[in-house]
């Protein structure tokens, strides 16, 4: 039995209140704004799940209570009774005739205004901007790419498999590592990744993943970056780079599709163009490095085979398609240890990337490892990293190893593009960045 207000009122949810036209019930929320005449104020509530007009009149509550209506404080708490009623000139199609309104706690003079702030601002006030119209929208979006991105690995028998976020060694090198303190004097680190777990649960489970945060402390200060971002990391035995990037294409037309279907409305306040990610659609095009540079290249820019790709590199790149893009078999030396190289060709790692369109570049990188135990050995030897922290990932080559890969999407880029907005800061709760760890 559902919660029931005033007289007995069901409580509804503003995402809900087209269930309820022609109905008396009770709106629980915030007064987001109000808009008001002579006769008549137009309250809008908020209440987490969308915004509503409420219309309370001078006639039904008499002058006095009518002008206390309309001396309450933006954000203030409060209760509505009153009948919901269809009108499709109204935001979501519906309204609420207000019968009667409890205010559950005045508010303060609000800090965020309807004029315009600067990022700093509204960053150390992240605690309240979360209540605006385009931040709820994010969040939302970001929770309906978070339950897509699980029902798609759990509908092909993944087995998700949390990793550790304290790790003794890091996973691609010791430069970007948040040191801390452990036990008895010993280091530990928060985690890059959790990859080279996934490999020691694909061994045990056959498809895997896991899905959380992890820390990279870079000193950068670019749109794309985060000291704390959140990954989701599939692991697959028995597979190649060809699979690992089939597997990244589907995850990515999936999501795609999954915030078509259900958060159109939130891709409009964000005033998202829609025609770009109607266009993500099988087959994404599949381009290798050397490929891609011999073309930039050819069209006048400037890059030498062997470097690594850049934010201006990936976004001549995926200017060329309307869709992702998968650039795979880059040079060996820009990737990690564990990647596996190229039988075919020693220069590159049977590695991919994922660009997204319209400039927001890498939002997957991922491949085949490498699953040889004496390769592997001098690897790390190369890389000039501890053999003795990596011995339970050498066992994984000792104890019936086979080909096997993989890949991370960073969450945080996937849905700054889906959203069509500039900077990863705001599609994450609290953002952890180079300067800024408050709120």
């Amino acid at each position: 039995m559902g919660a029931q207000g005033a007289a007995g009122r069901p409580v509804a949810s503003i995402e809900r209140l087209r269930e309820h036209v022609g109905q008396s019930v009770t709106l629980r929320g915030w007064l987001y704004n109000r808009r008001s005449a002579k006769k008549l104020h137009f309250l809008q509530l908020r209440d987490g799940t969308g915004i509503v007009q409420c219309i309370a009149s001078l006639e039904r509550f008499g002058e006095e209570r009518f002008a206390e209506i309309g001396r309450v404080p933006y954000e203030s708490a409060i209760e509505i009774d009153g009948a919901a009623r269809a009108d499709e000139r109204a935001p979501g199609g519906v309204e609420l005739e207000v019968e009667d309104l409890r205010v559950v706690s005045i508010a303060e003079e609000y800090p965020i205004s309807k004029k315009d702030h600067g990022p700093d601002f509204l960053l150390s006030h992240r605690h309240l901007w979360l209540r605006s119209r385009k931040q709820v929208a994010l969040m939302r979006l970001r929770d309906e790419t978070i339950r897509a991105i699980r029902d798609f690995f759990h509908e092909r028998g993944f087995l998700n498999v949390d990793a550790p976020i304290f790790t003794p060694n890091a996973c691609e090198g010791t430069s970007t590592l948040f040191e801390v303190d452990y036990f008895d004097e010993e280091k530990a680190y928060l985690t890059q990744s959790g990859q080279l777990y996934m490999e020691a649960a694909a061994m045990a489970f056959g498809k895997v993943f896991c899905f959380g945060p992890t820390f990279r402390a870079e000193k950068s200060k670019t749109r794309r970056h985060l000291t704390e971002f959140w990954m989701v990391e599939p692991e697959m035995a028995f597979a190649d780079l060809g699979d690992v990037m089939d597997l990244a294409e589907d995850l990515l037309v999936r999501i795609v599709e999954r915030a078509l279907a259900n958060r159109r409305e939130d891709l409009a306040v964000l005033e998202r163009k829609l025609e770009p990610l109607e266009r993500v659609r099988k087959p994404f095009p599949r381009i290798s490095y050397s490929d891609a540079v011999e073309r930039m290249r050819a069209e006048g820019h400037p890059f030498e085979w062997g470097g690594d790709l850049g934010a201006p590199d990936e976004a001549i790149i995926s200017s060329w398609y309307d869709r992702p893009v998968l650039v795979h078999r880059y040079p060996q030396a820009v990737k990690a240890f564990y990647m596996r190289r190229d039988p075919g060709d020693d220069r590159v790692a049977l590695g991919v990337d994922v660009l997204a369109p319209e400039g927001y570049g890498e939002i997957i990188g991922g491949g085949e490892r490498e699953p040889d135990l004496g390769v592997l050995r001098g690897r790390i030897a190369e890389h000039s990293l501890p053999e003795a922290a990596f011995q339970w990932y050498l066992d994984l080559r000792r104890f019936g190893t086979v080909p096997h890969g993989g890949f991370g999407l960073g969450l945080e880029r996937t849905v700054c593009w889906l959203a069509g907005i500039e900077h990863v800061r705001e599609c994450i709760p609290f953002p952890r960045m180079l300067y800024r760890i408050y709120p």
